[in-house]
């Protein structure tokens, strides 16, 4: 095939993606998705919806009819709709995160054109079989839910992970087997480790904020990185007292600690830590430095001192509980202090213990 050609394949292939629908065949072939199995019914979002199953000519890239399809169909789905009438769910096919349309073309057509967000669809899910890591991670994905049934979605970035939240189910059911629940079913145990153990300690790292810190990872992969830490006993840990009196290395003594909690009562995974950063500065530059550097949120006092040095900074900054002071107060002073023009070089003092005595005391 001539460059030219693949030149004006490409173009027809980008127009379809934004007048049409997206060709289930190819998607399939690409991901090398023949490999199925029964997902059930399930909820699922409208805008999930790429594609059609043999009719991506039929309608637009919303669903829409086009001209050449008869009108009088998607009004009477519509009106079945508003009236309330049950409908029968659509049909879809799945590939990764995308579904295109096996049945009910008319039926997605009427709900997007009622604004509904999501739809009910019985799911026949297609895994791809290309060892890519992307591929790799959304088997185990798919593995893991089609295991434990639980509704929250879980999502991982690192290979392996999935299975280490399963023995945490295991670990659970096997708990509750011992504490007289023996007739409980692996899959009602995934539920209560999802409500009493996992949701906890993940909205305990959201409140935290700590996946600024982490790029490219989730809120999951932090939950992983924590537990694992914290609940595996194969593994070195590396957190102190802090961490501990809050998590607990045991799961079911954690568990058990949050079932005593509202979720305002949570734990913060932050504190603030103090230090004292002294400089030598060009004379030149040393009133202009004083200013940009309480302008700093993080710069409490500034102090031009006569002396070894030149300026005194107190800092207060806030730390996870994941990170060192030398790791938080080193990142501070090179990428906001450093940085600035005419300081010659500086050094950090951290306080080890400290008493502060009250202005209103004799």
């Amino acid at each position: 095939m001539s460059a030219w050609c693949k030149r004006i394949k490409r173009f027809w292939r980008r127009r379809m993606r934004i007048l049409g629908l997206k060709k289930f065949e190819e998607h399939q072939q690409q991901e090398e998705a023949f490999e199925s199995r029964e997902r059930g019914v399930l909820t699922v979002p409208l805008d999930r919806i790429v594609g059609s199953v043999g009719r991506y000519q039929d309608f637009d890239g919303k669903f829409k009819p086009k001209s050449h399809i008869p009108p009088e169909r998607l009004k009477r789905v519509k009106d079945a709709m508003r009236s309330g009438k049950p409908l029968p769910p659509v049909k879809l096919y799945q590939i990764k995160n995308e579904y295109y349309v096996l049945d009910g073309n008319h039926r997605i057509a009427a709900a997007n054109e009622l604004g509904r967000k999501y739809i009910s669809a019985r799911i026949v899910e297609f895994i791809p079989s290309k060892n890519t890591l992307e591929n790799i991670l959304y088997r185990e994905k798919s593995e893991f839910h089609e295991a434990v049934k639980i509704s929250d979605p879980i999502e991982l970035t690192e290979i392996g992970q999935y299975e280490y939240l399963k023995r945490q189910i295991r670990t659970h059911h096997k708990y509750l087997g011992n504490t007289g629940q023996s007739a409980i079913s692996f899959e009602k145990a995934a539920e209560d480790w999802c409500r009493t153990i996992y949701s906890p300690l993940k909205k305990i790292i959201q409140k935290a904020g700590l996946i600024e810190s982490f790029p490219g990872r989730t809120i999951d992969d932090l939950y992983a990185y924590v537990s694992v830490h914290q609940w595996d006993k194969q593994r070195e840990r590396r957190y102190g007292e802090e961490v501990d009196d809050m998590i607990p290395e045991d799961m079911e003594a954690f568990r058990k600690n949050m079932a005593e909690k509202q979720e305002f009562e949570y734990p913060e995974m932050k504190r603030e830590i103090m230090a004292f950063i002294m400089m030598n500065v060009s004379a030149k530059k040393e009133f202009r430095l004083v200013e940009k550097l309480f302008s700093l949120k993080e710069v409490r006092e500034i102090h031009s001192v006569h002396g070894s040095v030149d300026i005194i900074v107190k800092v207060v900054l806030t730390r996870d509980l994941l990170s060192s002071d030398a790791e938080v107060i080193s990142y501070f002073v090179h990428n906001h202090v450093r940085q600035l023009p005419g300081i010659l070089n500086t050094q950090t003092l951290i306080p080890g213990y400290s008493r502060i005595k009250n202005p209103n005391d004799d």
